[in-house]
């Protein structure tokens, strides 16, 4: 995540999505790992909010996001959407180096169901390369281990140049201790994990509601999980 990115159309379909999905699930806590790493001064986060066909109070405030680029505001979320819940960000802080990132990994409620949002810049690590741009599967499971099985976790994941559908299930095969299930739009895809086989039924459902309202207005949300293959 890069502060450039902040209010931009992806940007509005990740608050759009989320708020969603964490007051359906009746979510106390929305925990949010942003993995910063330093803008560096192109072009990607300038695309306007209102690409992303969210609802009127989420494209207000992305437009307040895009124009002050602070993080701190993503505290006023709930506020905005007349929710409940809080959001949490795990860090503020710029992502650390690689030898500190298992300290950046700890921290976790073991207590609270919450529905967590991971995002670095380009999503799961791929199996030839890495860099702080992605999140290692062992990462994932080092969060894994710290909640509750009912949490959920959500991870961005960026397209890399292959279908969404066949990006998913080479990301299923390297999860080994959840269950998963995605919903994407155009160059975005967002992974959803949990431990529960009751939660993975339920978020697919759920998956499958947000995206059908938006397939009533001719936008292109999709969902995948495993009863796609």
């Amino acid at each position: 995540m890069k502060l450039q990115y902040l209010g931009d159309s992806k940007d509005c379909f990740k608050w759009d999505y989320h708020d969603y999905l964490v007051n359906t699930l009746d979510f106390q806590r929305f925990k949010v790992v942003l993995m910063m790493t330093p803008d560096d001064g192109g072009t990607h986060g300038s695309s306007h909010a209102s690409l992303f066909p969210a609802r009127s109070e989420v494209l207000e405030f992305c437009s307040t996001l895009k124009e002050k680029r602070e993080i701190e505001l993503l505290h006023q979320l709930p506020g905005i959407t007349d929710s409940a819940y809080v959001v949490d960000i795990h860090s503020e802080f710029e992502f650390p180096e690689t030898k500190y990132r298992s300290d950046y990994f700890d921290g976790f409620s073991t207590e609270t169901a919450q529905l967590i949002l991971v995002d670095p810049d380009n999503g799961f690590e791929p199996k030839k390369s890495f860099s702080n741009k992605h999140l290692r599967f062992s990462e994932l499971d080092q969060i894994l281990e710290q909640i509750p099985d009912t949490s959920v976790i959500s991870v961005f994941q960026h397209f890399r140049r292959v279908p969404f559908e066949k990006d998913f299930l080479e990301i299923r095969k390297r999860i080994q201790n959840g269950y998963a299930t995605a919903l994407y739009w155009h160059s975005l895809m967002f992974v959803q994990i949990t431990r529960s086989p009751v939660m993975y039924k339920q978020i697919c459902s759920l998956n499958e509601a947000y995206a059908s309202e938006y397939r009533k207005n001719k936008n292109s949300i999709f969902t995948i999980s495993a009863d796609n293959e």
